[in-house]
């Protein structure tokens, strides 16, 4: 088995790829984006070791990124910031998605193990 500190990370991972890849393409509107928003949080927390998920989707850029009469436009990774915190076995993981040259990537801010 990996150390916990191998392991909280691997959760992190999982839980990005996860929260990236199931609402990638949604359909979002300045009007809209408050309830995605929590959804993709609660629905990420559900996860087991997910300790907080933070969704912040810019609405300017929603608003932009609207290229059509419908009013709409598919959710993206450079329209939202994301941030999670993973807690194994006394180490918590903080993560971090955002825009980076043109394309979201998600980091490893901090790991911290219990007591340090």
């Amino acid at each position: 088995m990996p150390p916990a500190t191998e392991q909280a990370c691997f959760e992190a991972g999982i839980k990005f790829g996860s929260l990236y890849h199931q609402f990638a393409g949604t359909p979002v509107s300045p009007d809209s984006t408050r309830s995605l928003e929590t959804a993709m949080a609660e629905a990420i927390e559900n996860q087991p070791f997910c300790e907080s998920v933070t969704v912040a989707i810019d609405d300017d850029r929603v608003a932009d990124a609207i290229d059509h009469d419908s009013g709409y436009t598919e959710l993206t990774g450079s329209l939202m910031t994301v941030e999670m915190q993973i807690q194994y076995e006394g180490v918590t993981a903080q993560t971090r998605m955002e825009m980076e040259d043109g394309y979201p990537l998600m980091k490893l801010v901090a790991v911290d193990e219990a007591g340090e």
